[in-house]
């Protein structure tokens, strides 16, 4: 069985969120062992230049490759990644399952998006949309993604 690790920088607060993660969690156990991490965010401070937004950057990112296996396959969400239908997510984790890749890590950055170090590890980018939606709510998106493509991998009924 496949396992799938999302790694997220930020604890996450609202228990409107934590419910949806929770119950996709559950949905995905029939297809994929599920690890959730989070790492903790650093402060930026107000009226932060780049140079303030690189040391960010560079130390959520120290705290994220910690949790990163030389052997995983890594997807980064990143709003200038590629933009992928459904069906083409689901074909893509069934190409990497077929590939042999039993372990796939999806990492969502902070607040100000990933670090070069991060960007570098990664195997693919993935973007949701060119909008900017909340780093906590990116979670359930995801997993409700990652479980929607185990149903269309399996030949399953879902919504559309």
């Amino acid at each position: 069985m496949v396992k799938i690790t999302v790694i997220s920088v930020g604890k996450l607060k609202e228990k409107y969120l934590k419910d949806a993660i929770a119950e996709y969690a559950k949905r995905l156990g029939k297809y994929c062992r599920l690890e959730l991490v989070e790492v903790a965010d650093e402060k930026t401070p107000d009226n932060a230049g780049s140079a303030a937004w690189k040391a960010v950057r560079v130390k959520e990112g120290e705290r994220i490759l910690k949790h990163v296996r030389e052997d995983a396959y890594i997807i980064t969400l990143e709003i200038d990644g590629l933009q992928l239908s459904s069906e083409k997510m689901a074909e893509r984790l069934e190409n990497l399952g077929i590939q042999g890749k039993s372990h796939i890590i999806f990492i969502i950055g902070g607040s100000i998006g990933l670090g070069e170090e991060v960007r570098r590890r990664a195997n693919f980018a993935l973007s949701f949309s060119k909008m900017t939606f909340p780093h906590q709510l990116m979670r359930v998106i995801l997993l409700e993604q990652i479980y929607r493509s185990f149903r269309i991998i399996n030949g399953e009924p879902y919504h559309k």
